[in-house]
Formats: structure tokens, sequence, C-alpha cells
């Protein structure tokens, strides 16, 4: 990612922090989340996406022409913990759950994206720095306990079974970025640095996401057109 696409987000972050603060329409449930909220559509925030390297990764692995444009970015600030604070346990979920708390209903879930993005706007070099913390082969194992146990337990909210693997919490320098399947459970860490953690957050979608709609929770790659060529070239 480029430095100077990188600098101009986080400047217009600090910015907002400093001369907006706390704001939004969900404050009460929002809290970090309610910072930057202006900023969301802004060309400094999603050129991070449509005007960078990102975007072309995303078409290699979902499909050339295949993405849509982003149009909104969360702005995910996660800020130092109190002093000698414990560390909670790492927790991690999937998008689109409804919890009465979030937007929607409690009961209600949506796939709503193909692929979530993260970009890290600051350096991340250590565990425990709020790091963008993934459980890996998540996205293969839930795609087989739905098949299983169907989508609709979702309704009651995250399944909590035994994962297949532990937590990876992603370090990594201002500028690197993250693409990952929409099943890949996850989390944002506990930050014990002294450093506020800045990243740009985005939802990729297939064009035809919204048609393939609940389908795509036991068909994985379905909206990966560029992931299928690839495995089908290694199973050739």
């Amino acid at each position: 990612m480029p430095k100077v696409m990188v600098d101009a987000a986080r400047k217009a972050i600090n910015h907002s922090i400093g001369a907006v603060g706390v704001g939004g329409d969900n404050l009460d449930n929002f809290k970090v989340g309610a910072y930057c909220d202006e900023l969301k559509n802004q060309a400094a925030m999603t050129d991070l996406y449509n005007k960078s390297p990102v975007m072309s990764i995303a078409e290699q692995l979902i499909g050339e022409g295949k993405v849509m444009p982003v149009n909104g970015v969360q702005m995910a600030m996660r800020f130092p913990t109190v002093l000698d604070q414990v560390l909670p346990e790492l927790r991690g979920h999937l998008d689109g759950l409804g919890n009465d708390r979030n937007g929607q209903a409690k009961g209600k879930y949506r796939r709503g994206f193909t692929a979530f993005g993260v970009i890290y706007l600051a350096d991340v070099p250590d565990a425990y720095h709020g790091n963008f913390t993934v459980w890996p082969k998540t996205h293969r194992f839930f795609e087989d306990y739905f098949k299983t146990h169907g989508h609709q337990v979702l309704a009651d909210g995250m399944p909590r079974p035994e994962l297949p693997e532990p937590p990876v919490q992603v370090v990594g320098e201002a500028g690197d970025a993250v693409i990952a399947h929409h099943l890949m459970v996850h989390t944002g860490g506990p930050n014990a640095s002294p450093d506020i953690r800045y990243a740009a957050i985005a939802r990729l979608r297939h064009l035809d996401c919204e048609a393939n709609g609940a389908d795509v929770y036991t068909d994985m790659w379905r909206e990966w057109e560029g992931v299928r060529g690839m495995m089908e070239k290694v199973v050739g």
C-alpha cells in the first residue's frame, strides 16, 4: 500500500478524533466505532481499496471485474487498555449475526459480503497490539459445520464448537493488508501497547453476493473464481 495513501488516511482519522471526537447515531452501542463516522465514504478511505493494489489482489482471488467498488470503510481503532489490566481471553466471531446492539435484531443473520479486508494504517509489530486476529482453517471448518447442522443455527448466535487451531494475531507494518474469507472466525485483539492500533476495514462483495445469499455458507468458494482456478491447477 502506498505510504502517501496510508499517511493521508491516518491524518484524517487523527484530525477527526481531535476535532470531531465521539459522535454518530449509535454511540451507546459502538463507542469505538462512533469515531470518524463522517470519514467512511470519503475518498481518502475508499481509495485505500478502490485505487490501490488491494482491489487487483481481490480480483485475482474473487474474479476479474467481479468485485464491487468499496463505498464505505470502517475506521477501526483499538485503544490501549487500562494500565495493568488483565488481558481478556481471545474470543472470535463471524460477522452478520444480530444481537439487538449492532443494528440487526437478535435471531437474524445475514451473509452480506464475500471477504473482508483489513489495512493496517500504523505498524502492529507484536501480539497484543490490538491485532486483527484469525482462527486458521475455520472457513473450511464452518462450511462443513453448516452442511451438517444447517446455517440456521446462526439464529441462536455464534456457535461455539472446538475450533481446529488456536488464534493467530496478525502482525504487520503500516500499509499491509489482509483479505480473509467471510467464514473465517476473527476478532480485534486487546491492545496492551502504548499506541492506538489504526486499521481501515471494508467488506468486499462479489457482484452476485446478494443473489447467492445464504447458500454460500455451504458452498464457500462459489464467489472465489480465482481461488477455484488455482485449486483446479493444483489438482490437475
